[in-house]
């Protein structure tokens, strides 16, 4: 009998980058009203579906605390949640096929209707985790400019190397402060 040594091959090769979003929300009324008990409710088993959802790399939580909820760097009525994930297709069935979709259908009864867009994707190297300003400014870009590989949502999405091809080809002004891609 031969032994036979082949090196083993990852079934999927690592990733160069990551999709991250961010969702700011306008609250009807403060997280301690009782009109809002339902949403805070669901806050931990949503967030803990989300960790456990494939795909999925990483979501901004206050130091401490296990959500985001307290910051507050629109104003005191605004809430962001922010995450990174492995591909759009992964954010997208956590989005829309997990008990999160339950929560988004009642978004009415606890948040103000956006003009703007209040949902922004964009590419990041795998390994970065954004920050707040760097995902804000984001979000104004997709405000000011409509969609485009640094600024998208899921209706009018790009990929990671179209983020790539259209980041190589701005100025490097334009890319002070913000990772590639």
């Amino acid at each position: 009998m031969t032994a036979s040594t082949h090196a083993a091959r990852p079934a999927h090769p690592a990733p160069t980058a990551h999709l991250a979003q961010i969702n700011v929300a306008t609250l009807r009324y403060p997280l301690d009203d009782p009109r809002m008990a339902q949403f805070v409710e669901l806050l931990d088993p949503v967030n803990g579906s989300a960790d456990g959802a494939p795909g999925f790399v990483w979501r901004l939580v206050e130091e401490g605390e296990a959500d985001a909820t307290a910051l507050r760097p629109l104003g005191e009525d605004v809430i962001v949640t922010m995450s990174v994930w492995e591909s759009r297709e992964a954010l997208w069935e956590f989005t829309y096929r997990s008990g999160h979709l339950e929560v988004m259908r009642s978004r009415r009864d606890w948040f103000e209707r956006h003009v703007e867009a209040h949902l922004v994707l964009w590419w990041v190297p795998a390994g970065h985790r954004p920050n707040v300003g760097e995902a804000l400014e984001r979000l104004a870009d997709l405000q000011a400019n409509g969609p485009s590989p640094r600024a998208f949502t899921f209706v009018s999405s790009f990929t990671a190397a179209e983020a790539d091809q259209h980041a190589q080809a701005l100025p490097q002004a334009q890319l002070e402060g913000s990772p590639t891609l």
